[in-house]
């Protein structure tokens, strides 16, 4: 059944409603307030998560412009934060944002489940909705504007071969967010996951890039490397009131890995 003129008009209500608390939440904080001065608007719906309030690194992969490093850095003070982002437009953003803080590195690479020179990037007209997966049309039906507006070639590399498992200092935070290809992401892990306790991915319920894994997929791998299902966070529904997306909140198990 399709969504009724009152269903739009509540659904896009309640999206403005969600900007204007957004906008006044990152009001309050000065960090945040610098970061919108260019452009960049912190991922304050990660602040209900229940991370780990002693955590020494995060890894944030499809960093964008920084808007979950931002977070970061306010929320884990002391922690390093590795960025991974392959797109010059928004990488140069998230550098305007993070410049001079030597607490944060950045990656100019795309993460996957193998190392590669020139792998076909699809790019949305909505930059933070590119994808190693072509985006496909349920995507662009739940989120219009997401569409294919072209494409770019980029490198793709393991996590374990990029980044020196110690280094990455325990306890550690690793972020997903990769429209689509977070269970590639994961296989490309393998070798450093048992140095992180937790884990945050967007997973989705329904197919909105081609050939994307979905939630249930994400899950069982986490599992097998010894993460539990702490949470869900965050979940996006489509005008139908069909669940699409959530970020799903993994910590390691006693005795996992």
């Amino acid at each position: 059944m399709s969504p009724s003129a009152g269903d739009r008009e509540r659904s896009a209500g309640s999206e403005l409603l969600r900007r204007a608390r957004k906008l006044v939440r990152i009001a309050s904080s000065p960090g945040y307030r610098r970061a919108l001065r260019h452009g960049v608007a912190a991922a304050i719906e990660h602040e209900r998560l229940p991370y780990r309030p002693d955590l020494r690194v995060v890894v944030d992969v499809g960093a964008h412009k920084g808007q979950f490093a931002t977070f970061a850095r306010e929320r884990f003070p002391a922690a390093k934060i590795v960025c991974i982002e392959p797109l010059p437009g928004p990488r140069e953003a998230l550098r305007s944002v993070l410049d001079g803080d030597g607490r944060v590195r950045v990656h100019d690479v795309a993460a996957s489940n193998r190392t590669e020179e020139r792998v076909e990037m699809h790019v949305s007209r909505h930059d933070d909705s590119s994808s190693l997966q072509p985006i496909g049309a349920r995507q662009i039906a739940a989120f219009p504007g997401t569409e294919e507006s072209g494409s770019t070639l980029v490198r793709t590399v393991r996590l374990d071969e990029l980044l020196d498992r110690a280094e990455l200092d325990a306890p550690g935070l690793l972020k997903i967010d990769v429209q689509g290809h977070e269970y590639e992401v994961l296989e490309g892990a393998s070798g450093i996951l048992a140095g992180f306790e937790q884990v945050v991915v967007e997973v989705s319920f329904a197919e909105l890039y081609e050939g994307q894994r979905l939630a249930g997929d994400v899950t069982a791998l986490l599992h097998d490397a010894g993460f539990a299902l702490a949470g869900v966070f965050n979940l996006r529904r489509a005008r139908s009131g069909a669940c699409l997306q959530a970020d799903f909140l993994f910590e390691r198990a006693e005795g996992g890995g």
